[in-house]
């Protein structure tokens, strides 16, 4: 137990420095790590699942320029490749896409709990899990230890105004298009192959019961 400790102390101080870029990347208003790193289940290999909280109408500019930044820092996860330490951009959603579609089970009941709100506003964060309220009783949200502040920047607010007009509405149509059709193999949806993708809500991932 005591190894373990030590190692996801290791991987958070390496999570806690590669998340700072999240503060130069617009529409993204909190980050919260789940997969193995919350649920305590990691190794070596283990990769950082991140839940990114959006704005209404920018979710699909957000998936891209996370993944494109992330990319270019070389700390992007992709399949097949090792992802230790490698940052996946599990999920995103906008304030009313905040709740987990169904199935619900003990597996996400537990992953839920143990979700933690990494960055960014606390209004939010707490909004996030007042709408979840298949968890029984619902999850109140407290702030951690390993809470690091806020997820916004000056170069970021310039970008927020730069893109939050025609031009903004106009990159977020095309990226949809590319989103979609990216996943349009159903094997890259996992076991959501009948996800719908929509302005408010971006399930990249939905890892199996049995993780």
């Amino acid at each position: 137990m005591r190894g373990r400790d030590e190692l996801w102390n290791k991987k958070w101080r390496v999570f806690e420095k590669r998340a700072k870029l999240f503060r130069y990347i617009p529409f993204v208003d909190f980050v919260m790590l789940a997969g193995s790193m919350a649920t305590g289940k990691i190794n070596e290999q283990s990769d950082f699942d991140v839940i990114l909280g959006v704005k209404r109408g920018r979710v699909f500019t957000a998936w891209f320029l996370s993944s494109f930044m992330f990319q270019l820092r070389g700390w992007r996860e992709h399949p097949g490749v090792n992802k230790s330490n490698r940052v996946a951009m599990a999920h995103l959603a906008t304030p009313g896409g905040y709740e987990l579609t169904p199935p619900y089970d003990a597996y996400w009941e537990n992953l839920y709990r143990r979700i933690v709100p990494a960055m960014g506003n606390e209004t939010l964060i707490e909004e996030f899990f007042r709408t979840n309220l298949w968890m029984n009783p619902p999850r109140e949200y407290k702030r951690d230890e390993k809470y690091l502040g806020s997820a916004t920047s000056g170069v970021k607010m310039f970008l927020e105004f730069l893109l939050g007009g025609k031009l903004g509405n106009f990159a977020e149509n095309i990226l949809k298009k590319m989103l979609v059709k990216r996943l349009e193999n159903p094997e890259k949806l996992g076991d959501r192959k009948s996800t719908r993708l929509n302005s408010s809500h971006i399930p990249l991932s939905r890892m199996p019961s049995s993780a």
